[in-house]
């Protein structure tokens, strides 16, 4: 072909109209799973959207505390007003403690709460979700979907599900009682498995606004940048590693505006930050993935902003265990794990799981998310691309 002839065909080709958008997928009826914030969060979301919702949970101190409320108060950002609960009249979500009951007839599945859970919920739906069902990981962190598919299929499902991935909320949300005060968290990455079911974000995107869908799970996962953000924040600390701000007399606190999670990471910590980030982005790239956040971007998303609108708040005592127990079982392992197959050294983040698991007491790498508990059982890092690969895409 000459120099003219090419660019004859490559002036057709841009005129040629772009493939129209697949179109969204209808959600009607959605089921949560879950009582906790992220759940009646997004309980609430929905039910803003209109659709019929059903939240489950098998606590029943959860559901007790949410009929004794009537529902949940949302504040600040977002969708703001009060979202009834338990009513047989009005717009109301359903609760329900019986798993079969809440799952039938549902279009979308939101399964929320700490990793471990998020495991047991995927070993017990095999036998309840039907044909045309999307399972969502919210939050997905890394290998959520491809771990999910594999418990589906070791459960015996043969339904025809969507499993979507998604690592973030919409907004950072901080529990009084019955209320939720809201603020605006940074767009999150999305993806789906099968990999050309673009149709479910879409639909998804009616309730979780400013998704930004990634090409496979495999991406999404690796784009999860929970535990380069939170293990720092979270476990360093003292005179070695402070926080940025001045130097505050015993006993005082800071100013309720600057008492977020993002002064917690000091410019020591930040460059712990910034290492455990590169080595999450060499591990990527043996496996394909090249187009990550950048640091700034991870801390954006998982540290919240300064102040202001858009800060997310510090956690307490117990949220702050649950959220290290999370980032060690459902995102540095898994990030150590690839690591081992591809032959690349993370010193940095195999040395702060180490000190994570420290503080917590235990061991959690058998808990963990490795590519050999998901159906990846490879040696060879050309293997386990493929492999991967293959899940995403539903070939396997």
């Amino acid at each position: 072909m000459s120099a003219t002839e090419f660019e004859a065909f490559a002036e057709a080709m841009a005129k040629r109209p772009a493939p129209p958008a697949p179109i969204a997928r209808a959600f009607a009826r959605v089921t949560v799973l879950g009582g906790g914030p992220e759940g009646r969060l997004l309980a609430c979301l929905c039910l803003a959207e209109g659709a019929e919702v059903t939240l489950f949970s098998a606590y029943g101190a959860e559901l007790a505390a949410i009929r004794a409320a009537g529902g949940t108060t949302l504040r600040g950002a977002g969708p703001i007003g009060t979202f009834a609960a338990g009513r047989e009249t009005g717009p109301s979500i359903r609760l329900s403690a019986e798993l079969d009951t809440a799952l039938r007839g549902a279009d979308l599945v939101f399964v929320t709460g700490p990793v471990l859970k998020q495991r047991t919920y995927a070993m017990v739906l095999a036998e309840h979700v039907a044909d045309g069902q999307v399972l969502a990981l919210v939050p997905g962190r890394t290998l959520g979907a491809l771990e999910a598919a594999w418990f589906l299929r070791a459960g015996g499902c043969e339904a025809d599900v969507v499993l979507a991935e998604v690592q973030a909320l919409p907004w950072w949300a901080r529990e009084d009682g019955a209320t939720l005060h809201l603020t605006r968290a940074r767009p999150a990455l999305a993806a789906v498995l099968p990999s050309d079911r673009a149709d479910v974000i879409r639909g998804l995107a009616r309730f979780l606004p400013d998704l930004v869908p990634v090409r496979s799970v495999v991406e999404s996962g690796f784009g999860d940048g929970s535990g380069v953000v939170e293990v720092p924040a979270l476990v360093l600390g003292g005179p070695a590693a402070p926080p940025p701000g001045p130097e505050l007399p015993p006993g005082a606190r800071p100013l309720p505006e600057r008492d977020t999670f993002r002064a917690l990471v000091g410019e020591r910590h930040l460059a712990v930050v910034a290492a455990m980030a590169e080595e999450r982005r060499r591990v990527a790239a043996r496996y394909g993935v090249r187009d990550l956040p950048d640091t700034d971007e991870w801390l954006d998303a998982f540290a919240g902003t300064p102040a202001g609108e858009g800060a997310r708040p510090v956690p307490d005592a117990s949220q702050a265990r649950r959220l290290l127990r999370c980032a060690v079982v459902g995102s540095l392992t898994p990030l150590l794990s690839a690591a081992e197959v591809a032959g690349t050294e993370v010193p940095v983040t195999s040395a702060m799981t180490t000190l994570a698991e420290t503080l917590l007491g235990g061991d959690l790498a058998p808990a963990g998310r490795r590519l050999d508990t998901v159906g990846i059982g490879a040696s060879d890092l050309d293997d386990a691309r493929r492999t991967i690969e293959a899940i995403a895409r539903g070939e396997r």
